[in-house]
């Protein structure tokens, strides 16, 4: 596959785990420059140092909780103008708990709503307007499958996947008459820490989601997404569903073990 990404730079949030970290080296593996943002500095910066050993590419971290805004708009301006960013990777998330509406926490809801929501915002305001300036890049939000279907208990989590879904959308139309490309990956059931954060740390209801079948690596999303990046630059992906084998939509999923 011809690489058309290598010697760019990318922006991507929440890379301290799972599809972000996962993305993350296959970025660098491609000879993507990276900036790496997330809350927990020792990953980052172990991050930093072995891809830039292995892979020669240049890493920039940021320490950075996208749901602080006053934190992004102070903190990474000065880092876009020293790497204009080609490539953004919106990946910072979080589901908490499985409550019914009438019984969820207020809390858990404003957590995800900043983060899936708001923070997807803050970051690409800022990396969009200089795309535009340059007539160029390319944007991946990732989604879920619980923004297309809601399931008993995802209620807040859904309607944040489904508000990144016609965001990204909106962006398309915003950007008409540019270069720059905007897509959304939706996955079905990944196996990263995603469950052990809305379970609060409980193994016996996170190993249980993935009971039964083989879940999604979050390499199987990063592979996914260096191909949409890597696509002709007359080509945008803008939409694409991945999901394991066994699961068919949030509520067809086969759990006899044979997949």
């Amino acid at each position: 596959m011809t690489n058309r990404i290598g010697g760019k730079t990318a922006l991507v949030t929440g890379a301290t785990a799972g599809i972000g970290e996962a993305i993350a080296r296959r970025l660098a593996a491609a000879g993507v420059h990276l900036i790496l943002t997330g809350r927990r500095t020792q990953r980052l910066d172990a991050l930093a140092r072995e891809l830039e050993d292995r892979e020669a590419v240049a890493v920039t971290t940021l320490r950075l909780d996208v749901r602080d805004r006053e934190a992004v708009e102070r903190e990474l301006p000065p880092i876009l103008e020293k790497s204009p960013v080609d490539i953004l990777v919106n990946n910072a998330g979080l589901a908490l708990g499985l409550e019914p509406l009438d019984k969820g926490s207020v809390e858990e809801w404003e957590r995800m709503i900043d983060t899936n929501i708001k923070g997807l915002l803050y970051v690409t305001r800022l990396v969009m307007g200089r795309m535009r300036e340059r007539n160029r890049g390319h944007i991946l939000n990732l989604g879920s499958i619980a923004g297309e279907v809601a399931y008993p208990g995802g209620n807040v989590y859904c309607a944040t996947k489904a508000a990144v879904h016609m965001l990204t959308e909106a962006m398309n139309a915003d950007v008409l008459g540019t270069r720059i490309r905007i897509g959304t990956i939706a996955p079905g059931a990944v196996d990263t820490e995603f469950s052990d954060v809305r379970f609060g740390g409980d193994k016996t209801k996170r190993d249980a989601v993935y009971e039964g079948y083989t879940p999604l690596s979050a390499e199987d999303i990063a592979d996914l997404a260096l191909y949409i990046l890597n696509a002709p630059e007359h080509v945008n992906i803008q939409h694409a569903r991945i999901m394991p084998t066994a699961q068919r939509n949030p509520y067809l999923l086969d759990r006899d073990g044979t997949i």
